[in-house]
């Protein structure tokens, strides 16, 4: 058991960051199971975030004169508890309720772990674990999910969390970690976190956005999609070698982080096509961009800053508000994008039904079908398969309206990636302000600039 006691509390900070976006592939599904609206759907991945970013700073405040393993542990079992609501949940409400409730014991859970982890490892090396931990977690998030989903249902995402999260509870009050009160105190590191949440906010295209485009607009399954994504988490964990070997300052570092994730989400906006292999080199951007950045930026946030759980506070309010930040922007652009790619769409998709080698019966067939479709999936990328399912076409025709539908899809397809376009160029944008701020730092630190 001892020696689980360090896995196991980096696990739980993994589970509770990958809860930012591990919904992100079930959330049709829970739009289907629940009954509910696409806006209110959106709330189970928002209020997650939300929360988490209003409360962290908070719980830090607090927990700074409280017994680290006591709240660690209580924080772990408010987690377990509520992630066991939310498989349970037969309304979006409770879900959401349930989504809430996680967060607050999440943000108990993270703060904890940060300090048992500094107590079995050490101030470096605790440190280090904690940010690894997290951003292993919240790249993984959308595969995992994805999976789950795929595999079993969005329920599973949950019940998974429930045993994993039981079993750090003893883990958490095993370590005799005491309350830290030093007498030096440091304001919060402004820079590092605005940095943060503005390449979090970037982030929220590629691990949020980017998922959509696969299932909703490419129309691959959660699988697929899940497997897809993976490149990033991939490639985050292979830049620290890669920053070892080519040894370069941490500004410089982090600055080289933030063009390579502008550039992949650059890449992302104009993909030549809806194969996914096109998506293989933009993600492996902003893996390694992921990975150069986020785990060193949180560090610096905290480095030699004292009480610690503090400065963890806004670090973890300062990565989630920019995911809710992310959403904010990147949301309305890509449904108002999507409706307004409705009509040339539609338009396309008659021109190919009066073009293709059907005879006018089963042109008419065909265009009844489409046009019930289209009119009950408005407001989405509609899947055309049942049309052609339920249409009263001759066996004789059978392959020429196979061949129809698989145009229909191609142009569905490239309707879907123009309008996906716009928010990808927007994330890219964050990514590059990002970067500025980082440039404004090496130019002019601490005020003054540097001269040689």
């Amino acid at each position: 058991m001892r020696r689980a006691v360090a896995p196991l509390l980096a696990l739980t900070v993994a589970l509770v960051l990958a809860d930012s976006a591990v919904v992100t592939l079930a959330l049709p599904d829970i739009l289907r199971h629940l009954d509910t609206t696409v806006g209110e759907v959106a709330w189970v991945l928002i209020a997650f975030n939300l929360v988490l970013a209003l409360v962290a700073v908070p719980t830090a405040v607090v927990f700074a004169r409280a017994q680290p393993r006591v709240v660690s542990a209580v924080g772990i079992a408010v987690f377990a508890g509520s992630s066991a609501a939310c498989a349970l949940a037969g309304t979006i409400e409770v879900l959401i309720a349930a989504r809430c409730l996680q967060a607050v014991g999440g943000a108990l859970a993270l703060v904890g772990c940060l300090e048992l982890l500094v107590e079995l490892y050490g101030e470096r090396r605790g440190v280090a674990v904690w940010v690894t931990a997290g951003v292993v977690g919240t790249a993984a998030g959308p595969v995992a999910g994805g999976l789950l989903t795929e595999a079993f249902s969005w329920q599973a995402i949950f019940v998974v969390q429930v045993p994993c999260a039981v079993l750090a509870v003893p883990a958490a009050l095993a370590v005799a970690a005491r309350p830290a009160l030093p007498p030096d105190r440091h304001r919060p590191a402004v820079r590092p976190n605005l940095t943060l949440a503005l390449l979090s906010a970037a982030l929220t295209a590629a691990l949020f956005l980017l998922v959509l485009l696969l299932v909703d607009g490419w129309r691959r399954s959660p699988a697929t999609a899940a497997l897809t994504v993976s490149v990033v988490p991939l490639a985050a964990l292979g830049s620290r070698p890669l920053a070892r070997l080519l040894r370069t300052p941490p500004e410089v570092e982090v600055a080289v982080g933030c063009f390579l994730i502008a550039g992949g989400l650059v890449g992302l906006a104009i993909p030549p096509s809806a194969s996914l292999v096109w998506t293989i080199a933009p993600q492996a951007l902003v893996g390694l961009g992921l990975g150069l950045t986020v785990d060193r930026l949180s560090a610096q946030t905290m480095e030699m800053r004292l009480p610690r759980v503090h400065h963890a506070g806004w670090t973890i309010g300062a990565r989630h508000l920019g995911v809710v930040l992310g959403l904010a922007i990147l949301t309305p652009v890509f449904t108002a994008d999507l409706q307004d790619a409705q009509a040339p769409a539609q338009e396309a998709i008659a021109s190919l039904v009066l073009d293709a080698p059907l005879r006018p019966e089963g042109k008419i067939a065909v265009a009844q079908a489409l046009g019930r479709e289209l009119a009950e999936q408005r407001g989405q990328v509609p899947d055309l398969h049942r049309a052609f399912e339920t249409a009263d076409i001759a066996p004789d025709e059978r392959a020429a309206a196979a061949q129809l539908e698989r145009d229909l899809d191609a142009q569905l397809e490239r309707a879907a990636t123009r309008a996906f376009r716009d928010s990808f160029l927007i994330g890219a944008g964050l990514a590059l302000v990002a970067l500025l701020t980082v440039v404004a730092s090496l130019v002019v630190p601490g005020g003054r600039r540097v001269t040689r």
